[in-house]
């Protein structure tokens, strides 16, 4: 929940919340055999289990991100940081939609930049995908030697992650921007 809702159920000043939850989250961070944390993600505060320990954790216990989301999220974490703008040229105007579901989930952060959005991947994102860093940069370079390994580059590897979706997808490239457009049908 955000402050600002935690703030109207307890009827309480959000500033107070907010020194609480900072309190509350020191208090946890300091019991060293806690599997749970308290975080901040994304503006809202969340109660999870320790990255540690994620892996020993049943499948079940996962939430699902809906398919549609996924050709969006593999890009991100292909070429964060990302402008919001540059996802756009890739997905067309569905990103923005895609974008603002992921943050809802945690899975990314997108800050101002100009005029625009920057977006990168955040810890939970690492966790769920199994990436062993959570360091956006090395999130990234993780990602692309996955991507790498199965031949594939951004676009490619985002369209196969929706095969049922004909996407058109830009391919992008930190060098150049003329590259080709991949249909997958």
């Amino acid at each position: 929940m955000s402050v600002e809702e935690l703030s109207e159920l307890l009827e309480k000043p959000a500033s107070e919340v907010e020194e609480s939850l900072r309190q509350l989250q020191s208090t946890i961070r300091r019991r060293r055999d806690s599997a749970l944390q308290l975080s901040d993600v994304a503006g809202r505060w969340i109660f999870e289990v320790r990255p540690g320990l994620s892996p020993h954790l049943p499948e079940s216990f996962r939430a699902d991100i809906p398919q549609r989301l996924l050709p969006a999220a593999a890009l991100v974490a292909y070429h964060q940081p990302m402008a919001q703008s540059q996802l756009v040229d890739m997905l067309g105007q569905r990103a923005y939609e895609h974008v603002r579901d992921l943050a809802k989930m945690g899975l990314l952060d997108r800050r101002r930049d100009g005029l625009t959005r920057r977006l990168t991947t955040t810890r939970r994102f690492a966790e769920y995908f199994g990436c062993p860093e959570i360091e956006y940069r090395k999130v990234r370079s993780w990602f692309r030697q996955e991507a790498e390994k199965m031949g594939l580059t951004s676009a490619q590897l985002a369209a196969s992650l929706a095969p049922e979706e004909q996407l058109s997808i830009n391919e992008f490239s930190d060098e150049s921007s003329d590259e080709g457009t991949l249909e997958v049908e």
